[in-house]
């Protein structure tokens, strides 16, 4: 069974809407698939309509976006949450919401340089979504300023760019805590992906598991072969789910569906802990 907990459609900053995202999943040979937008639920009706009619299985899922109080971003993913949860939906919408103020402020300081306006991005941000980073990148190759989204975030759109512009988030063990309260089962995502930016020390992991995490997102592109025992080493010691996804944007990122995999071990237990909602059946 090929089991992938951690992909996006064009509800957060995929390049397939979820019905295609389903899609692209089924022909990939995959039979169980997690739709984890950033911050939005939004296309979990389509995505489960697509799943029965497609013949695979679907977790109902999200990705919440966190920073630390020294400015380290953390993504943490929700499975099987109830997404009318007050709490975590308040959360969210005021993240959502400082995100598309951060996005008109990077843009404006960008048309100081390059020719780049607010609608040339919004071009690029599927009905419903929140305009983010990816898809200012996305029209900066539209612009031919940059080759794609990779060169546009290791340039003129890294943290350390003077285009670059911070957002609220909450910490990563107030998600974890709202996640659980929504019946949800976190789980660190890419926690050492030392390539995307700074990485947290164990103190937030300690934070975090006390506010109740499930797991580890071990198996992932972007953590580095030799971190990874720190992470089997730490899951061993805490009881803690280990993990493995393609973190799949389309044609967003290389990443492919299906290059890494979660077990249906932990899948299963990531089932009996979720209590919001429920695995969409074949």
């Amino acid at each position: 069974m090929r089991i992938d907990l951690h992909a996006h459609s064009t509800v957060s900053d995929g390049t397939e809407t979820p019905r295609e995202l389903v899609a692209a999943a089924a022909t990939a040979g995959i039979d169980v698939l997690a739709i984890t937008d950033h911050d939005s639920t939004a296309g979990w009706g389509e995505a489960s309509a697509a799943a029965r009619e497609l013949g695979i299985e679907l977790v109902p899922g999200m990705e919440v976006s966190c920073r630390t109080p020294e400015g380290i971003s953390v993504h943490v993913l929700s499975y099987l949450q109830d997404p009318t949860h007050a709490g975590l939906l308040e959360e969210i919408t005021k993240a959502k919401d400082a995100r598309l103020s951060r996005a008109e402020h990077m843009v404006s300081l960008l048309a100081e340089d390059y020719p780049l306006s607010w609608d040339d991005v919004t071009q690029h941000v599927a009905p419903g979504a929140t305009v983010g980073r990816p898809h200012i990148a996305d029209a900066l190759v539209a612009a031919g300023l940059v080759g794609d989204r990779t060169e546009a975030f290791a340039t003129i759109l890294s943290s350390r760019s003077r285009y670059f512009v911070q957002h609220y988030a909450p910490e990563p063990a107030l998600a974890v805590e709202l996640i659980r309260a929504a019946g949800g089962v976190p789980v660190f995502a890419h926690p050492v992906a030392s390539a995307r930016g700074r990485t947290v020390g164990e103190e937030v992991y300690r934070d975090m598991i006390d506010a109740g995490l499930a797991g580890l997102e071990v198996y992932h592109r972007d953590n580095p072969e030799a971190r990874r025992p720190f992470l089997l080493d730490l899951a061993a010691k805490h009881g803690l789910l280990v993990t493995g996804s393609s973190d799949y944007h389309g044609t967003g990122k290389p990443n492919r569906l299906g290059e890494n995999t979660t077990t249906p071990e932990a899948l299963g237990e990531i089932e009996r802990q979720g209590r919001g909602a429920a695995v969409v059946r074949r």
